[in-house]
């Protein structure tokens, strides 16, 4: 006997979509037909899809933030979040504080998600200094032990790589099949154009927006394509907020660069103009990059529709707004640069891109999947999730394309104060959620229970150049 059927949807995947029945057993899909027979649990998906559930691999939980700040966010209420809004697995940052070894670091985010999970987890490791050291001994254990992909930032001091440090990182990447992730923005000129707003006065939030202008992203990603190919290996560009970083993508691309380009929802349905908001709400808006215009709104859907883009993820980097340890922090109102870096997500994710992309027919069900699942598993070395098929993890969600509301983060269960898409008009939610096999949430409703998303290593891509996503 089954242990779960899903009855009467219509399933789909990155390449189909079709009507039929899924058997469950043992957290794993073992069936897909009609009339599978009996379970110990029906779900009833008539009039509904039944997709795999959303991996989002670009999110920030319980990230040190510097002195006297803390992001919103810890793992039960990230994950809590991230479940209600169709996902199934994320994939966190961990951060060593200066100086911490990684594998020190590593152990301190397993100590933070332990029991603490709604959903599946793995990490991507940042990279905030690179050596010798690093490079011979610790990176290749951490590969080893299913660590197998790292962020480098060209900007951020204390962060940011220099040039030889990225190739550094590319090279090792390149002989063991790793991942590099790319924050693509030039520090310096951040820095000449925050030092000459500050010195105007310019200091209200919007100035952020005006001091990372579309050049500082354009000329990084460049630049981070470029030593891609001198070393001749995969590089994943994350974030992509504008046409002329797209056009930088593509013409790697078309020298035969292996390049992935992300993007988010902030740049598909916010603008620079949020920024600009009365009594300094524009703070809310503040991240990096930070949104543009209307035009790179159409150029960024235009990415998700032609395949520049292979992933959409969230970018979760909660902070409270009204609050002395988040956005208004006692020294944010001195200038924007202390307003801290980042915006919540998660949980809207998908039903932005659902109702904005799918229902709004700009993309269909199959892009939808394989941009919010399919391709998160394939770059990022998870081979049992990401579709919908025999063998694979059962991780499902469950859309009702026909339920309208807008987003109002009353309704949301992150641990913010507020939501940078309030009042979003969207059509299609999640509304049951499947995690291995059980059911975490119901027409709804939570169901499940803390602690039921267990961490997941990771595997290599197979080999340097391999086939990417779909």
């Amino acid at each position: 006997m089954l242990d779960l059927i899903i009855r009467g949807g219509t399933l789909a995947t990155a390449s189909d979509v079709f009507a039929a029945d899924l058997g469950i057993r043992d957290g794993r899909i073992v069936q897909i037909g009609e009339r599978l027979g009996a379970a110990v649990r029906e779900v009833d998906a008539s009039g509904r899809f039944v997709l795999p559930g959303g991996i989002d691999s670009h999110v920030h939980l319980s990230q040190p933030s510097g002195d006297g700040i803390v992001m919103a966010d810890d793992f039960e209420s990230g994950t809590r979040s991230a479940l209600f809004g169709g996902n199934t697995c994320v994939l966190p940052f961990c951060l060593p504080r200066k100086g911490q070894p990684l594998r020190e670091a590593l152990k301190d985010y397993h100590a933070l998600a332990e029991g603490r999970c709604y959903t599946d987890h793995s990490f991507h490791l940042i990279l905030p200094e690179v050596n010798g050291a690093m490079i011979g001994q610790d990176l290749p254990a951490l590969v080893a032990d299913g660590y197998p992909s790292f962020k480098v930032f060209m900007t951020y001091e204390g962060l940011r790589l220099n040039d030889a440090e990225i190739l550094q990182t590319l090279d090792f990447a390149r002989r063991t099949g790793a991942t590099v992730m790319v924050h693509c923005e030039n520090e310096d000129a951040i820095r000449y154009l925050v030092d000459r707003a500050e010195a105007a006065g310019d200091l209200a939030p919007r100035f952020h927006a005006s001091t990372r202008p579309v050049a500082v992203e354009r000329e990084a990603t460049h630049r981070a394509l470029s030593l891609a190919e001198i070393v001749d290996t995969r590089i994943v560009i994350v974030h992509v907020s504008n046409e002329p970083a797209i056009a930088e993508i593509r013409a790697a691309r078309a020298r035969g660069v292996n390049v992935v380009g992300e993007t988010c929802p902030q740049y598909l349905v916010l603008t620079a103009a949020d920024l600009d908001g009365l009594d300094w709400e524009g703070a809310k808006f503040v991240c990096s990059p930070p949104p543009r215009d209307t035009a790179s709104q159409v150029a960024c859907w235009n990415g998700i529709e032609t395949g520049v883009f292979d992933l959409f993820s969230s970018d979760h980097c909660p902070f409270r707004y009204d609050d002395p340890t988040g956005k208004l922090n006692p020294r944010a109102r001195e200038g924007f640069r202390h307003i801290p870096n980042g915006i919540p997500g998660v949980e809207t994710r998908l039903p932005i891109l659902f109702s904005e992309g799918v229902m709004k027919g700009r993309i269909d069900l199959q892009r939808f999947v394989a941009l919010s699942s399919t391709n998160h598993a394939k770059t990022y070395g998870l081979p049992t999730k990401g579709s919908i098929a025999v063998g694979m993890d059962a991780d499902i969600a469950i859309w009702d394309p026909n339920e309208t509301r807008p987003i109002r983060h009353a309704a949301l269960h992150d641990a913010a104060d507020y939501s940078p898409y309030e009042g979003l008009e969207i059509t299609g939610w999640p509304t049951t959620v499947i995690l291995g096999g059980t059911v975490m949430i119901e027409n709804g409703v939570l169901a499940g229970k803390m602690g039921a998303g267990r961490y997941r290593r990771r595997q290599t891509a197979a080999s340097p150049n391999r086939a990417g996503p779909v």
